[in-house]
């Protein structure tokens, strides 16, 4: 059955009309706005926020935007325009009158200002994924969208703004990170005609496409070298689907002088492997935890075990954060993808 054409702007928005209209009156009344996204953000999360900073901006808002610590922008993100309007989060003030938060499904994955959050007079949650635990005054919520960035533009549109070649930018940086370059099946003829209107704005794919995937140092190639040197491949694991995994530990890090952020591109290289089913990256933080990242195909739900480990995301690329050693965390996380296979 083939179904009707769909407008974008008109699937994200049917279904919670009322909170989009109260959305759009609070910034209208609002003379100071705060702005803020989840953790070691990505493209969508730094992207979309940036792009709605500077439409306030342009209303004439005061406004500010930050994440929690640590408050460094990404390798790949140091493009992005609109990055004046960020502060540290120490000094996002204690409890804002209006405060947004983009891509964030939890208050915890707003780490040190989720405080700030929740003592905000009103907050408006900004966010796609189905993972969402319900926080938040004004949930602007639609985990069929295919990047916050979707509904940061509808926003946008909502308040009369134009779409500037800035603002498209971050925006486009959003969506083309959520969709893995317009490639995952999260990519839809609506997706297109959006990125379209981005394009038309001034927004260059093949510069953006550099910034985000096609630039490493020498000691990322390293790095990534002893990576795929320690993966490991369970043709067992996952009900048999298989599962490969490999660590990097901050002293793998620190001999080729590479900050955490610049790892994100790891476990692309990883879930390239035909054998295996799902990828898993352990990846030492700084102040030496484990981020687990993981990624699945399509026949197993990494989303639901990742939140049942205490972290979140979406069903085909998750992540959590533990304190335990790597090879404990795969045996965690190996029963939790036993248990909860999902043939799709």
């Amino acid at each position: 059955m083939v179904m009707p054409a769909v407008n974008e702007r008109t699937r994200a928005t049917a279904p919670q009309e009322a909170l989009w209209r109260r959305a759009v009156r609070l910034i209208e009344e609002a003379e100071e706005v705060w702005l803020v996204c989840h953790v070691l953000p990505d493209g969508d999360a730094l992207g979309s926020m940036l792009a709605f900073g500077q439409a306030l901006r342009s209303l004439g808002k005061r406004c500010g935007a930050s994440f929690g610590d640590p408050f460094t922008v990404p390798y790949t993100l140091r493009f992005l325009p609109g990055q004046e309007l960020l502060v540290e989060p120490g000094r996002v003030p204690k409890a804002p009158e209006l405060m947004i938060a983009f891509d964030a499904a939890s208050l915890d994955r707003l780490g040190s200002l989720a405080g700030t959050a929740e003592r905000a007079a009103q907050l408006i949650v900004v966010d796609h994924h189905a993972t969402y635990s319900g926080f938040g005054t004004v949930p602007l919520v639609d985990p069929s969208a295919a990047a916050t960035a979707v509904l940061a533009e509808e926003l946008i549109g909502r308040l009369g703004v134009p779409l500037t070649r800035d603002i498209a930018l971050g925006l486009y940086a959003g969506l083309a990170s959520d969709t893995g370059s317009f490639k995952y099946g999260s990519t839809t003829p609506e997706v297109h005609d959006l990125a379209g209107r981005l394009l038309a704005a001034g927004v260059r794919p093949d510069a953006v496409g550099r910034e985000l995937w096609d630039r490493a140092s020498f000691g990322y190639l390293r790095v990534l070298g002893g990576a795929l040197d320690r993966a490991r491949f369970e043709p067992d694991a996952v009900g048999g689907l298989g599962m490969v995994w490999t660590t990097i530990s901050r002293a793998d890090r620190a001999a080729e002088d590479v900050r955490f952020d610049q790892l994100e591109g790891v476990i692309d290289q990883l879930r390239r492997t035909d054998e295996a089913e799902v990828a898993v990256v352990c990846k030492e933080t700084d102040d030496g935890r484990w981020y687990v990242s993981t990624r699945s195909k399509g026949r197993v739900d990494v989303g639901r075990a990742c939140v049942e480990l205490g972290g979140g995301g979406h069903r085909l690329a998750a992540a959590y954060t533990c304190d335990c050693a790597p090879t404990t965390a795969i045996e965690r996380l190996r029963a939790l993808l036993a248990a909860r296979r999902d043939a799709k």
